[in-house]
Parts: structure tokens; C-alpha cells; sequence
């Protein structure tokens, strides 16, 4: 059995990484021109000397990377967050911790002009440290409930939102639209420079995740059951709300808000490989990379010229995903 565990896992991950690969080629050769995907390939391997090679290494590819990175960040730190509070509803979106990097870097924007966009992240990442942080605290009472951590959450994201908006208004008419346009959650414009402030968040974070699997798997278990198998509860639940605040404040401050895809993730990782984090963590953070793709895909074409956020997308399908999970949830009690 383990064997044939294992082989099924390989074979998982082996499908969804092909998938990945094939859909971002297709990524690369779509858009208002259209490119042959031997070019694409030649592009890629540093031997296309066609004017295609402008678009694809300078505009699209950085773009594609974009994606990967911040569909992967935003699944696992979704995945983390229902790890810790044991509850599928949780994602970054409901418990204020994009709400605190969203304000953060709002404020930043309207604050400062002329900012490197290396600071972005680690902005958005101390807004949502903030915000998180301000959640713990308020949720202490002898160790943190997980119900508390909910409900305090879903009060500071609605302040947050608030708070966002004041910022908006007040700040210069001028920087409306950009802010605007980030916040809806989009990876238009996406350069070199986006990727270089973003891949050191997610490829340090991603595997100190994997590393606390296992204590996710008995955390799953039950308060008192983790304790009794010598899991440091407080100090393990802390950390890992670390991670996933780092990862989720990090993708948040290069896209904005793109909502729901650390719901959406983490749920179907389950439906594809089972309850264990040492395999719903890389899945979800290929799926989360998938989603995301294709929302940006749909921005791009179908409504072209018109280069509609990605954001919407995922905000079109969450929401709807995210009511069936009530009402199935009702359903159940």
C-alpha cells in the first residue's frame, strides 16, 4: 500500500507539473499576436532570432513566471491558514491578512513616489504581519481559539477594506486609477524587476512549509491529540501562521488582491490527493499556479483589446465556490 500510495503521488504531481508546463507554452504563444509555438520554444532555449523573441522574453515570460509565483504563494498560504485554524473556509482573504497588505501598500503608494518596486513586498508583508499579528493578540485567551482567530479575522479584513478606501480617497486624484487597477487584483505590466522582488519570498517559504507537514497532519487531529503527541502547539500554529502571512503579503504586493485562490487551491488539492500536508501543500501550489494562469489567460483574451484584470476572475469563480462551501457546511451541521 504504501508503495502504491507513493506511485500515486508521484504520478499526481508528475501530471500536474506537465499541465503547468504545456499551459504556460500556450500562455506564451496567445495574446493580440499571436506566436507559433516552435518560436515560443526556440525563445526559451535562447535560439530565436525572430522579433517574436522581444515579446516573449520581455513582456509575456516575465508575466507567465508572475503567475506561477503568486498562484503557488497564495494556494499554500491558504493551505496553511485551514491547516492551523482546521477550518476549509479559512484563506489569507477572510482572516484580514491581504486586507493588511493591501492598506499597507496603498498607503505606501500614495504616501511615496518614486519607490523601487523591491519595497513593495516587504511592505505589503508588514501590513500583513500587522494585521495578523493584531488577530493573534486579540484572539489570545490561554492559547488561541481557532474560532476566534475566524471571527476577529473577518472584523479586521471588513476595517481593512475601510481603511483602504479612506486611503484612496484622500490620496492624489492622479494615482486612483493605478491603485485601482491593483487593487482588483492584476499582473498587467509585470517586468523582471516583479519577478527578482518576488521569487527570494516564495522559494524560501514554499519548502520551510513542506518541512512542517508533518506537524500540520497532527495538528488536524485535535487540539489534545497533538498535545499528547508532543507538538508544540502554540510555538508550531505561530510559525506557520509566519509562513503563510510572508507568503500571502509577498504575492499580494506584486498582483493585489487576487481573491479566493487560497480557498479554491487548497480544496481541490484534497479532492486530487487526500488529507496529508506533505502532499496538499506542492499540490496546491501547482494548482494554485494553474488557476491563476487562467484567469490571466481569460484577461487577456476574451475581451481583447481590453486586458481585463485577473483578480475578476477569480473573484467570479471564488465567490460562488466559496457559498457552495456554506451551504454544504450548513447542510452538514
Amino acid at each position: 500500500m504504501p508503495k502504491q500510495r507513493t506511485g500515486k503521488n508521484i504520478s499526481i504531481l508528475l501530471t500536474l507539473s506537465i499541465v503547468l508546463v504545456g499551459l504556460s507554452i500556450l500562455c506564451l504563444a496567445m495574446g493580440s499576436v499571436a506566436i507559433p509555438v516552435k518560436e515560443v520554444l526556440l525563445s526559451l532555449l535562447g535560439r530565436n532570432t525572430e522579433d517574436s523573441d522581444l515579446i516573449i522574453m520581455q513582456f509575456r515570460l516575465p508575466r507567465i513566471l508572475a503567475a506561477l509565483l503568486i498562484g503557488a504563494a497564495l494556494a499554500v498560504a491558504g493551505s496553511l491558514l485551514q491547516g492551523v485554524i482546521r477550518n476549509s473556509l479559512a484563506s489569507p482573504d477572510l482572516l484580514g491578512v491581504t486586507g493588511g497588505a493591501s492598506v499597507a501598500v496603498v498607503g505606501f503608494m500614495t504616501l511615496f513616489t518614486g519607490y523601487s518596486i523591491h519595497f513593495v513586498p516587504v511592505i505589503a508583508i508588514l501590513g500583513a504581519f500587522v494585521a495578523a499579528a493584531l488577530n493573534y493578540g486579540l484572539a489570545w485567551k490561554k492559547g488561541v481559539s481557532t474560532l476566534r482567530l475566524v471571527l476577529i479575522g473577518i472584523g479586521i479584513s471588513t476595517a481593512m477594506s475601510a481603511l483602504t478606501m479612506f486611503l484612496l480617497i484622500s490620496g492624489p486624484a492622479y494615482l486612483a486609477a493605478q491603485v485601482l487597477n491593483w487593487m482588483t487584483g492584476s499582473i498587467y505590466g509585470t517586468n523582471w524587476s516583479y519577478i527578482q522582488a518576488l521569487w527570494p519570498w516564495v522559494v524560501v517559504f514554499i519548502p520551510l512549509a513542506l518541512l512542517f507537514a508533518k506537524e500540520l497532519n497532527v495538528q488536524s487531529l485535535g487540539e489534545d491529540v497533538a498535545r499528547g503527541l508532543g507538538s508544540r502547539l502554540q510555538l508550531s500554529r505561530l510559525l506557520l501562521l509566519f509562513f503563510s502571512v510572508a507568503l500571502a503579503g509577498a504575492a499580494v504586493g506584486i498582483a493585489g488582491t487576487i481573491s479566493f485562490i487560497g480557498l479554491l487551491a487548497p480544496h481541490m488539492a484534497r479532492r486530487v490527493a487526500g488529507h496529508s500536508y506533505a502532499m496538499i501543500i506542492p499540490v496546491s501550489a501547482l494548482l494554485g499556479a494553474i488557476v491563476l494562469l487562467l484567469a490571466d489567460l481569460a484577461g487577456r483574451m476574451l475581451f481583447m483589446p481590453l486586458d481585463i484584470p485577473a483578480g475578476v476572475f477569480t473573484a467570479g469563480v471564488g465567490a460562488p465556490f466559496f457559498m457552495y462551501l456554506l451551504f454544504k457546511r450548513k447542510a452538514g451541521v
